[in-house]
């Protein structure tokens, strides 16, 4: 499992138990979500490639390192996904951003795909997936099959919460794409919520419930 990778910060972990609380509401709950996946992104991106400048420095002139933030691109997975996005952009902000819509079907649990509108992406391309919650993994490994049915190669998962029954589904299906989380669950209960997780969080998000 090197390729999956809790990310260990008391920041993190602060403000998930914040947001675990039930009391929290939607606006604190967008505010952290935002604040953990900055963090998270600060670590998803280490293995971003960079290019060789010249820079003037007010002494010197010298060879510095920049990323190619051009070719990042983002994709939430609709609705919860979207709660992640600013935090990844706030650090790239010339990242390309693909949305696709997928819900899970209440009584076979099955990823059922509604939309999806990704950029022009090449193999170069580092390409991050978002979902709040990586629960079942059907969505998730629905995603990546698609995003790689349209040319992306360089995949990394970015979750705040993952079960280990999701877990294993994606690593089993695409067992080279990166997974970075801020926390790995006990489990999934009957309804395949993750226990102890925080509930939906595109509800808690969005206060759709």
């Amino acid at each position: 499992m090197n390729n999956f990778h809790v990310v260990e910060h008391p920041l993190i972990k602060h403000k998930l138990s914040i947001m675990r609380n039930k009391e929290t509401g939607p606006k604190e709950f967008r505010e952290l979500l935002n604040e953990i996946t900055l963090l998270l992104t600060y670590e998803a991106l280490r293995k971003l490639p960079t290019v060789e400048v010249d820079v003037q420095t007010p002494i010197t002139q010298i060879k510095g390192e920049m990323v190619e933030d051009k070719k990042v691109t983002v994709i939430p997975i609709l609705r919860a996904g979207l709660g992640m996005l600013d935090g990844v952009l706030n650090l790239v902000p010339n990242a390309s951003v693909g949305f696709i819509g997928i819900f899970r079907e209440p009584t076979t649990l099955n990823p059922v795909e509604y939309y999806a509108k990704f950029p022009n992406f090449t193999e170069s391309h580092q390409i991050f997936i978002l979902d709040p919650m990586l629960a079942t993994g059907h969505s998730m490994k629905h995603a990546i099959d698609v995003v790689k049915k349209n040319g992306g190669v360089n995949i990394t998962v970015m979750s705040l919460i993952t079960a280990p029954e999701g877990l294993k589904i994606v690593q089993q299906a695409h067992p080279e794409v990166d997974i970075y989380t801020a926390s790995l669950d006990e489990k999934l209960n009957d309804h395949a919520y993750i226990v102890p997780g925080l509930g939906d969080a595109g509800d808690r998000l969005f206060r759709t419930k």
